[in-house]
């Protein structure tokens, strides 16, 4: 099997903000290759991701199939046998039993880095959660052979060493959504397949988005009458495409039952919380690996698509500010205190920044730099133009409001899932719940980005409707 790209691949190149030759890469056009960006997929590959790993890295691909194979079953759970604490209890052996292997033959391949990423990150969680319950702030010590291995492979990939929206992206064999599926699954349920194939379809009608983005940034640079009026269509047309993306959001209830996500499921996505996380051998991997601080679990604030849309739109300034429950890292790991106070720790969608693919981070960040903001041309004065132009402006200020309401009405949509799927079945299994978690994790739900959920959830929904210019 060839593991490797041609040589003139995007993701064999320098990576961005590296220097090749003594020449630092050029990323200030839109190209969408620059950033991983697929003109057919966005976000998502375009072609399916690597399968396995090479041979001299099969110990790691064994010991994933193996907890997939045989249903490893959450250490929380009240209804566990003998026979599956025994089998948990083999299967995390077989971890620490692993060799530490060196991962020197990765770091050329950035298709075999993700591949590690995923199969490394699901073993992490497949260990931690099928621990036994034990008293809050005790340690969770990560075996040498899978975290050493771990913090290189996420030192290479700028990412931390735990499970991110990314690594449950499903692929597609074709860019129709019907041909979706994942590469891996925690409880093998049509479940938790239907709700991973939600967001990829989601991540899938965004492209439009994209090259409705695209068309706005080339109409901005000509900024004559016409292009003031292309741009207004665009914007039509921009929410038009969420509002798609809003009804895919809702038809996660058709595949995906809330009370085996809340149960079976969303338990597996949990990053590190009350009990910190020790990675044995950090300290002397080299200069590059230490003890982590902030370990959030997969959430969709890590999707690049809708920080994309914030951004462009110029929400983020509203929505990416501060909010009510976003946790800090103090709060979601007690490992150690920020160095600083609290005031002084990025907002929450911010941090989940951190979690995205790098080249997507770069991505966002040439958004930012725009010296055309969207914003800034539709709050342009007009009461100095000609009555023409007067009045396209005011077309354009109709449709950007139109894009930006029809973000705050997917995120609308998000809080109506999410009471649904958590907050609704946390209040069901609320005896149980507090025997498990104690009292926080019951009464205050929180998402598996660390956050306080309803209140985070509406607090960014309600700066997302701030961003609405009025007449």
């Amino acid at each position: 099997m060839e593991h490797t790209l041609p040589p003139d691949h995007f993701l064999s190149l320098p990576r961005p903000g590296v220097s090749f030759l003594g020449v630092v890469p050029d990323t200030s056009t839109l190209a969408a290759h620059d950033f991983d960006v697929d003109i057919r997929t966005g976000f998502m590959p375009p072609q399916p991701p690597l399968s396995r790993l090479p041979p001299q890295y099969e110990a790691w691909e064994e010991v994933l199939e193996r907890a997939t194979a045989q249903r490893l079953k959450l250490g929380e759970r009240d209804d566990l046998t003998e026979e599956d604490r025994a089998n948990s209890a083999t299967w995390r052996q077989t971890v620490r039993d692993m060799p530490t292997l060196c991962t020197a033959d990765l770091a050329t391949s950035e298709v075999m880095l993700r591949r590690a990423h995923h199969v490394l990150t699901f073993v992490l969680h497949f260990y931690v959660h099928t621990l036994p319950p034990a008293p809050p702030s005790s340690e969770i010590r990560i075996p040498r052979a899978l975290s050493v291995p771990l913090l290189h492979v996420c030192a290479d990939l700028a990412l931390p060493p735990v499970l991110t929206y990314s690594d449950n992206s499903p692929f597609s064999s074709s860019i129709d959504p019907a041909h979706l599926h994942s590469q891996t699954t925690f409880t093998g349920t049509a479940d938790e397949e239907h709700f991973y194939l939600t967001s990829a379809r989601i991540e899938l009608a965004g492209v439009a988005a994209l090259a409705l983005l695209r068309s706005i940034q080339d109409e901005a640079f000509v900024g004559d009458v016409l292009a003031l009026r292309r741009i207004a269509g665009y914007l039509a047309q921009l929410a038009r495409v969420v509002d798609a993306m809003t009804l895919i959001l809702n038809d996660v209830r058709k595949g995906c039952d809330p009370a085996v996500f809340y149960e079976q499921i969303r338990p597996w996505f949990r990053g590190q919380s009350s009990r910190p996380w020790v990675f044995e051998g950090a300290d002397g991997a080299g200069q590059t690996q230490t003890q982590p601080t902030e370990l959030a679990g997969p959430s969709a604030g890590q999707s690049s698509l809708i920080h994309v849309l914030d951004i462009f739109l110029g929400v983020d300034q509203f929505s990416h500010t501060h909010v009510a429950g976003g946790s800090t890292p103090a709060a979601s790991a007690s490992t150690s205190a920020p160095a600083s106070g609290a005031e002084n720790v990025p907002p929450f969608l911010e941090r989940m920044q951190s979690y995205m693919p790098r080249h997507h981070r770069a991505f966002l960040n040439h958004l930012r730099a725009n010296p055309r903001p969207l914003r800034d041309i539709v709050t342009a004065d007009s009461a100095t133009l000609p009555p023409e132009e007067a009045h396209v402006r005011a077309g354009i200020k109709e449709a950007y409001n139109a894009a930006v309401t029809a973000v705050k009405c997917f995120r609308d949509a998000h809080i109506r899932v999410a009471t649904l799927y958590i907050i609704t079945q946390a209040r069901r299994v609320h005896t149980r719940a507090v025997g498990l978690y104690g009292d926080e994790e019951a009464l205050a739900a929180r998402g598996t980005g660390g956050t306080d959920l309803v209140p985070f959830l509406k607090g960014v929904r309600d700066k997302t409707a701030a961003a609405v210019l009025g007449t």
